[in-house]
């Protein structure tokens, strides 16, 4: 009962007028700033910072704007990988794997539409659970040491490679390459400087912008132009409906509530976040349904529940990030960081006390994650006829625009022409690794996760000095291990086991 009476006092402090119209605002520019790759929420976040000390807002608005934006940018991310296969942050890569055939198939209305809702429906479980749960939830995160996430990233590709059962050798390939491009750059440990050829623009690394685009938005128009030039059609299905219906919705259900809850356990790991959530959820429910029946799988065709699964898990990922921060003051993503950093400019301490010391900020923040769901599902169903008509548009037409916004996202990132080079460079490399039939999502989230990897293990390898054991001396590591070794061989087991009829028919 006093739950609910301080979420109610919370509901008071994110209703008033001003405060609801900070939370429009972090809504519409937060799906802006989704819909632009490059450019994500951690760069919009940190962009505010000075903007809200010099309005004056008090911390509890300053944080109201700011997780607008933040679970804004998660619904707009969607937008572009259903519409041009291009993602607008990392944990959009998986929604791109199922929504931009849709919209080839003439359904992007159905999959713009259906991924706002289940967005919403992740979001709002995640919020109920941050309500319920948040000081219980925030002492389970705490067990995750280095040990537990160098098991938990496994155990993440372990899942990854499990997306294309029929080509694991080519899905491993693939996260060994976005292992190796995460390593260019400056060791942060030993300063030492690893394949930059001395190249001073190497030295920070490769932007996540500069390869994402690269290798979803160049190889595409690459491929768009092979197609062109060998006489076939690069047009779209007819536009059908702008709106899934309820069948649709029920055959989804369950995959929404198993990505709601997947993303929601995720969020509470600093680091992890939508991007891990996305694809444990994405390989559970695609295992699930091909267990089911294979034959009426459409994953990696345009599988609704593959899509539905993706954007609750990312948007229930990102509301449960607040939990760590709220009650340990422990970031869990880059957005979280920036709030915690702002929370101490106006002199407040984050952490277990915050609850008792400003429960007006905490509270109306909580209520101000119900509020900003409900705006952006009201914002973004109505788009959907508007979205959905950029595929209409003739391929000379959209070609140079999406070149504009690829060139304008990975030069937004450090203003330096050698990247909008090497994004032409990964392009041509992700176009002829697509002609041979390797897959990107795994090679891109290798890549995004490649530096949590090396830094837990660095520091888990540290405490032992250098004795691999560690590596497996906890029980939720031997988990993970014995889970990750599990999801690579026992299909290949149990396939092995079957009758010759039943692999034939299974092919």
């Amino acid at each position: 009962m006093e739950t609910l009476n301080l979420l109610l006092s919370g509901f008071s402090v994110a209703a008033s007028p001003s405060n609801l119209a900070l939370a429009a605002v972090g809504a519409v520019f937060g799906t802006m700033v989704g819909v632009l790759p490059g450019l994500g929420p951690v760069n919009a976040v940190a962009m505010l910072v000075p903007v809200v000390f010099a309005l004056g807002l008090p911390p509890e608005s300053s944080m109201i704007l700011m997780a607008a934006i933040y679970i804004g940018s998660e619904y707009g991310g969607r937008i572009s990988a259903i519409l041009i296969n291009v993602p607008g942050e990392a944990s959009a890569v998986m929604t791109a794997l199922e929504g931009y055939p849709l919209s080839r198939q003439g359904l992007a209305g159905v999959a713009l539409s259906l991924s706002a809702w289940t967005s919403f429906m992740g979001s709002l479980l995640a919020t109920v659970g941050i309500v319920l749960a948040a000081p219980v939830l925030s002492s389970w995160a705490l067990a995750f040491g280095p040990v537990e996430y160098v098991a938990l990233m496994i155990f993440a590709f372990a899942c990854l490679t499990g997306l294309l059962a029929d080509q694991p050798v080519k899905a491993m390939l693939a996260v060994g390459i976005g292992l190796a491009l995460s390593t260019i750059g400056i060791d942060a440990n030993s300063g030492v400087m690893r394949y930059t050829f001395d190249m001073p623009n190497l030295i920070d690394g490769l932007a996540f912008s500069t390869v994402v685009i690269g290798l979803f938005a160049i190889s595409e128009l690459f491929i768009l132009l092979q197609t062109h030039r060998d006489g076939e059609s690069v047009q779209v299905e007819r536009l059908g409906r702008g709106m899934f219906n309820f069948a649709e919705a029920r055959f989804t259900f369950m995959a929404t509530l198993r990505g709601s809850v997947i993303g929601f356990f995720i969020g509470l790991l600093p680091g992890a976040g939508g991007t891990v959530g996305s694809a444990l959820a994405y390989s559970t429910e695609r295992k699930i349904a091909e267990r089911k029946d294979r034959r009426t799988s459409r994953f990696g065709h345009g599988d609704l529940r593959g899509l539905a699964t993706v954007e609750a898990a990312n948007n229930s990922a990102s509301n449960s990030n607040f939990i760590p921060m709220l009650t340990l003051g422990i970031p869990s993503s880059g957005t979280t960081a920036i709030m915690l950093g702002v929370l101490t400019l106006y002199n407040i301490t984050p952490g277990p006390m915050l609850f008792q010391s400003e429960p007006e900020l905490v509270w109306g923040l909580i209520a101000s994650l119900f509020i900003g769901n409900v705006m952006l599902l009201a914002m973004n169903i109505p788009m959907v006829g508007l979205f959905a008509r950029m595929l209409s548009v003739p391929a000379w037409v959209l070609v140079p625009f999406i070149v504009v916004v690829s060139a304008v996202g990975v030069y937004s990132g450090k203003s330096a022409s050698f990247d909008l080079i090497l994004m032409v460079a990964v392009g041509a490399l992700a176009y002829w690794m697509r002609r041979l039939h390797v897959p990107m999502a795994p090679l891109i989230l290798g890549f995004v996760l490649g530096g949590i990897l090396e830094t837990n293990l660095r520091r888990a390898l540290s405490l032992s000095a250098g004795d691999v054991q560690i590596l497996w001396s906890s029980w939720i590591a031997i988990i993970l291990w014995a889970a990750a070794v599990a999801i690579l061989l026992l299909p290949r087991v149990m396939r092995r086991l079957l009758p010759a009829e039943a692999r034939a028919s299974e092919d």
